[in-house]
């Protein structure tokens, strides 16, 4: 006989437990666990059974030479999977409702379709007749596609038998269930092992699986964040869905680089490829204007520019506001205080506001010398030269520290058509002799030296 008890799960991080408590001890998060009826059965737990490798095999006995891959035809796609999807992986798709993951993978489910591959969409959320619309509004039309709307994965898997696809797209896995499982489709209890039924179906029959997860306020994959330990790749959709641009971010990627971003643009045909970032962060730039300033950022193996804006104003409250978007706020905070002790700067008077254009959210320290000189702009109604270039990371003693991929940096503004760059000094032997003669480099040590080197 099956045994059955009610355990709590959080929703947010998965923890299990036996009975409630107001804080989860493993996230420290408040008032977020769920109470589920867990059946523990002696018989088979799982539908999809893994295939055996057979036997162990030794190192030399693996050849990974010919380890297939798949181009989808979207190349910022193909350079987020690392070349290609691989075949049997499985890929979670997470992003905000309406910002474009099935308008996405519809367009990438016909453009492998059109390679001959079969590839089964499972429409869990909307009727065949829901999405047979917008697949005809974005052109997608192969006879390789197939189109299945069902939420049960006992009906799924017997398609998948059925069909024997080699590309299936869940859409989404927070909708599917299982009969066997007491608790809710969507709880913590049901992703899990829906989840892990796919995982064994993409391993065991080579199947390249993509899942679309929904995404909390807190902007992590829904219930829960175990899901991410599960599947080979994750991709997130970053940025605001009236913007007219999508940011694709590569957290987590077992058969490529992490950190990689791909930037598509909304368009009434769906989402199509940017391949100049730059142009696009700075298209709406207003030369002229004080405490803007241009600095080079790093996404994986991608160099682009953005434009960091700054407003200083006096305070009218006893303490003042550090407000910032796209940045770190303590980040800034450290940046504020190194200008106010270094420099002398009257910072505890003044409200300041800082905010990278566009909405992209930047973590490296290689633009804290963009920040300081965009609060230096404002703060003293001085303005930068337009055609100037910041980069550089700020220690707390107002030294310029070096950073990585200088070089990558400077080609990006010379394509840009920049004619100055401010480095830091150490970042000097890297450069070629090439780059000197097609920009004019001003290496700095001190954040003082940069200031009056940067302001006119």
């Amino acid at each position: 006989m099956a045994k059955i008890k009610n355990v709590w799960y959080c929703l947010e991080c998965g923890q299990k437990q036996s009975r409630w408590t107001g804080q989860c001890p493993a996230c420290g998060k408040w008032n977020t666990f769920s109470e589920e009826v867990e059946v523990s059965d002696k018989q088979q737990k799982f539908e999809s059974k893994p295939v055996s490798t057979g036997r162990p095999l030794r190192l030399k006995e693996i050849s990974v030479d010919k380890t297939p891959r798949i181009a989808t035809g979207i190349g910022e796609c193909d350079r987020l999977f690392g070349g290609g999807i691989v075949p049997g992986s499985l890929v979670l798709v997470g992003g905000d409702p309406g910002i474009g993951k099935s308008t996405l993978m519809l367009q990438m489910a016909d453009a492998l379709a059109r390679q001959g591959l079969t590839v089964l969409y499972i429409c869990g959320e909307e009727s065949i007749e829901q999405t047979t619309l917008r697949a005809r509004r974005l052109g997608v039309e192969s006879d390789n596609l197939l189109l299945y709307s069902e939420t049960n994965f006992s009906h799924i898997k017997a398609q998948v038998d059925h069909v024997n696809p080699q590309v299936l797209i869940v859409d989404s896995i927070q909708i599917v269930y299982k009969n066997d499982l007491q608790s809710a489709p969507g709880s913590v209890t049901q992703v899990r092992e829906t989840t892990t039924e796919f995982m064994h179906l993409a391993k065991g029959r080579s199947i390249a699986t993509f899942l679309i997860g929904h995404v909390t306020k807190a902007g992590e994959i829904a219930g829960p964040k175990v899901l991410e330990h599960l599947v080979d790749t994750v991709l997130y959709f970053e940025g605001d869905r009236q913007n007219h641009y999508r940011m694709i971010r590569v957290v987590k990627n077992r058969f490529g680089g992490t950190d990689e971003i791909a930037l598509f643009q909304m368009t009434g045909i769906g989402l199509t490829e940017v391949p100049n970032a730059s142009h696009l962060f700075l298209e709406e730039r207003k030369r002229d204007v004080i405490g803007s300033v241009i600095i080079p950022t790093i996404e994986g193996s991608r160099p682009f520019l953005v434009e960091v804006q700054a407003l200083v104003t006096n305070t009218v409250f006893s303490t003042p506001s550090r407000r910032c978007t796209g940045l770190d706020t303590n980040r800034l905070g450290l940046l504020l205080a190194v200008l106010e002790k270094r420099l002398g700067y009257p910072m505890y008077k003044n409200d300041v506001f800082v905010s990278i254009a566009g909405g992209l959210k930047i973590t490296e320290p290689a633009v804290d010398l963009g920040v300081i000189l965009a609060v230096a702009s404002s703060l003293r109604n001085r303005m930068l030269d337009p055609e100037t270039l910041v980069m550089g990371e700020v220690g707390l003693g107002g030294e310029i520290r070096s950073i990585p991929r200088a070089e990558s940096r400077i080609k990006e503004a010379i394509h840009m058509g920049f004619k100055k760059v401010v480095l830091p000094k150490n970042n000097l032997r890297g450069i070629s002799e090439e780059l000197r003669k097609k920009i004019a480099i001003h290496a700095v040590e001190f954040v003082d030296d940069a200031i009056e080197q940067a302001l006119r």
